[in-house]
């Protein structure tokens, strides 16, 4: 059961909704309840007796490669314990992020009847950030020790713009696009505009499905870095359209405007030393948003359209 003050801001939230957003208030009403489950504790617990028992309860945590004795030295390892410690410290209890997670199983479960509420683990990966969740149809697994922070002493030596997102806030955001890559066709990855709407899609699908998340924290930016963007919208569709950049095919251009970056690569050092990372996502963002606006589309049918039907339809403008 969880806390008292967490299901009377449940309440408080679907009261909201329903005042303002009477479609939030229906989705509320799928009420999906999950109990997460704290592997990462339990392995911290595990004596080597234990091991058998954990095996038959989670036996997708332990690769059939490896001996017992390799999972015995790991309850034994001390960074490994210093990791359960850190997670421990940062998560002594799931609360926040169950509700937050409850809730993008509502709205999953609104647009796509189909979904099943899968098991969600945590677990501990020896900080893979670039694997930080992993999704299939019934079980979801969380690497909790890519959430402690951006400060924490585990992180240092990562870059900055990586470590920005390596809080528990980015958690559900992080689900979130996972799902989405589940239901978005493969890219194209021919042009540039293929990859700014193949983001855009994903970038879209988390507004759907997170809407209580903001959107700096939809795509990953500090609040200033979000602005810089708003505020700069109509130069950087300037310099896509006068470059000729939107059809070209150019290798470099995902790692100049779409790949995490410390900054967008312009060329141009007065720009480039402000400019957050990934503009072509959030560009792709702006324009999938405007085809949504325009069009009586289903979300179902946007995430599978082309890419070049999208911008045509989308009558995009930029913010000026």
């Amino acid at each position: 059961m969880k806390n008292i003050p967490f299901f009377l801001l449940i309440l408080m939230f679907a009261f909201s909704c329903k005042k303002e957003h009477p479609l939030e208030a229906t989705i509320a009403q799928k009420n999906i309840d999950i109990q997460v489950e704290r592997f990462d504790m339990l392995f911290a617990k595990a004596a080597p007796e234990d091991l058998p028992k954990l095996k038959s309860e989670y036996p997708f945590m332990f690769s059939k490669k490896y001996p017992d004795s390799f999972w015995i030295e790991n309850m034994q390892d001390t960074l490994q314990i210093e990791l359960f410690k850190a997670s421990k410290d940062v998560f002594p209890n799931f609360n926040n992020e169950e509700i937050e997670i409850e809730s993008l199983f509502n709205h999953l479960s609104y647009y796509f009847p189909e979904f099943k509420t899968p098991r969600v683990i945590t677990a501990t990966s020896f900080v893979d950030y670039r694997n930080k969740v992993i999704v299939t149809d019934s079980i979801v697994l969380i690497s909790i020790d890519t959430y402690l922070g951006n400060d924490h002493p585990f992180y240092e030596g990562i870059q900055k713009y990586i470590k920005q997102n390596l809080t528990k806030t980015q958690i559900v955001a992080d689900l979130a696009a996972a799902y989405a890559e589940k239901q978005i066709l493969p890219k194209q990855k021919k042009t540039l505009l293929d990859e700014m709407i193949y983001y855009g899609k994903a970038l879209y699908f988390k507004d759907i499905m997170i809407p209580f998340v903001s959107e700096a924290r939809r795509i990953g930016y500090s609040e200033d870095q979000l602005k810089w963007a708003l505020a700069n919208e109509n130069y950087i569709w300037r310099y896509f359209v006068e470059r000729e950049l939107l059809y070209s095919t150019d290798s470099k251009l995902p790692n100049r405007f779409i790949n995490p970056a410390p900054f967008s690569k312009f060329n141009l050092a007065e720009i480039d030393s402000d400019s957050p990372g990934r503009l072509g996502q959030y560009i792709g963002w702006q324009i999938v948003k405007a085809f949504m606006e325009n069009n009586d589309v289903l979300l179902k049918d946007m995430l599978i359209a082309s890419p070049d039907y999208i911008f045509n339809k989308s009558k995009f403008k930029p913010r000026k």
